[in-house]
């Protein structure tokens, strides 16, 4: 529920104990799979230095390299809507896990052997299965965020960067240490997968319907092929029977439900905010390292320590999220957000020491954090079409990844990496832009929506 300032409000009836145990429990499962998402992937950035010395390449082939698991998100993150709504998020969540362990044991080998195929290989299976995990994990958490009654989005984010900021420091001290990609990686791997294999279970609220359903029809189906049996012996007349076709048709609905999101125009509009903040988040994550690397002539763990400073600088402001979201709304929130981020990227890559560039990723990172949560939040408004929307909205955070590295690479070579990073404050006023379209909907808009939905279900 919203009251009528864009702030969500108290719930009008009050969880039954079974219920406010079962939401607990799916809220610190999914704090404790957002962090080992941001650990598992800010150990691996952070060695990118490491990753260009063993492979000889330059930052412009980085960013191809790099280009690889963004295509591989694209792809990916589009279907995850009707995925989850055919399979349900576990089965979607559990496949997943065991591929990003995959890639990452296939990240560090590839450097180990000097294959750069190798390499590519494991960062496009990468972007693949990490874009199928986000899309169930944010339905998630906004199921979470609507039955406790609070803004609370900002947290798993917060436990994202939190996560981010232990795995930066496990890159540096590795880095420092002299510890091998292979061995970093797949130890993270293995653990990683473990954890996720138990908690995945405990974080299923919105996505468990979807995943009945899919038992459902398998015994729909089932049940049609024995009264078409039947049929041919006389036994049901034909009116009783469910055809092929009728479960075709149900199919069909449901596939054409996820991807008329890709129609609406506010939700179009909370993509391109997304697009713009993930430019933003992920350049940090891919550039900033070696932005201090080459920049300044710093070492790998000076450079995995400023990743670090930025993250934490993240972390700070989404712990701090919901209050400020609450006080301020959405739409306030957003456009001081972007000018933060803008204020940050100028001073970072036109200050000319270091301790100036610092404090301009400390205002980069506060401007970064809470973007993406009321992106998703927003977008989650209309529980009923929550996963098909929070699936156009992270298609568009893929395409940011897949222009950024090889763009930002190629400029990096003519400019250096640090000022190629302040053509990023143009997208930010883009967030500012659209800022208005955050807001959350209102109960009529809802059922405007649901209604459109359902006629389009009708016409199918």
């Amino acid at each position: 529920m919203t009251s009528s300032d864009g702030q969500l409000a108290t719930p009008v009836s009050a969880l039954s104990p079974e219920q406010d145990t079962r939401v607990r429990s799916a809220r610190i499962s999914l704090l404790l799979l957002f962090g080992l998402l941001g650990l598992s992937f800010s150990s691996w950035v952070g060695r990118y230095p490491s990753v260009t010395r063993a492979l000889n390449l330059s930052t412009a082939d980085l960013g191809v390299v790099l280009l690889a698991g963004a295509v591989g998100s694209l792809i990916f993150v589009t279907l995850a809507g009707p995925l989850v709504q055919r399979f349900g998020g576990r089965s979607v969540l559990t496949v997943s896990a065991f591929g990003i362990s995959l890639a990452f044991f296939l990240e560090g080998l590839g450097p180990t052997l000097g294959q750069t195929w190798i390499l590519a290989l494991g960062i496009f299976l990468n972007g693949v299965f990490v874009a199928l995990t986000n899309v169930p994990q944010n339905v998630e958490t906004a199921g979470v965020e609507r039955r406790v009654g609070r803004s609370i989005i900002s947290h798993f984010h917060a436990a994202y960067s939190v996560g981010a900021v232990a795995g930066s420091l496990i890159g540096a001290l590795c880095a420092a240490l002299d510890v091998s990609l292979l061995a970093q990686l797949t130890t993270t791997a293995a653990i990683t997968l473990v954890v996720r294999l138990i908690l995945i279970p405990k974080i299923i609220l919105d996505t468990e319907l979807t995943y009945e359903e899919r038992w459902n029809r398998a015994d729909a189906a089932r049940r049609s092929r024995v009264r078409k049996a039947e049929l041919k012996a006389g036994v049901l007349p034909a009116a009783e029977q469910p055809t092929v076709t009728d479960l075709f048709r149900a199919r069909t609905r449901s596939l054409g439900s996820a991807l008329g999101a890709w129609r609406e125009p506010r939700t179009l509009f909370i993509g391109v905010i997304i697009f713009a903040s993930s430019l933003s988040e992920g350049s940090a994550n891919n550039w900033l390292s070696i932005a201090v690397v080459d920049g300044f002539g710093k070492t790998e763990a000076i450079g995995a320590v400023s990743l670090g400073v930025f993250l934490a600088s993240m972390t700070i402001i989404r712990v701090s999220g919901p209050r400020l979201i609450d006080r301020l709304g959405r739409v306030d929130v957003l456009r001081y957000s972007a000018l933060a981020t803008i204020g940050g990227l100028l001073l970072f890559g036109l200050s000319p020491v270091v301790p100036l560039a610092i404090l301009g990723v400390v205002l980069w990172g506060i401007g970064a954090a809470l973007v993406v949560p009321l992106a998703i939040s927003s977008a989650s408004d209309d529980p009923m079409k929550a996963a098909a929307r929070v699936s156009v909205v992270s298609a568009f955070g893929s395409i940011a990844s897949l222009a950024a590295p090889p763009v930002l690479g190629f400029i990096a070579e003519s400019i250096g990496a640090r000022r190629a990073l302040t053509l990023i404050a143009i997208f930010a006023v883009l967030m500012i832009v659209l800022s208005r379209n955050v807001a959350p909907l209102r109960q009529d808009q809802k059922m405007g929506h649901q209604k459109a939905a359902q006629m389009e279900g009708s016409a199918s």
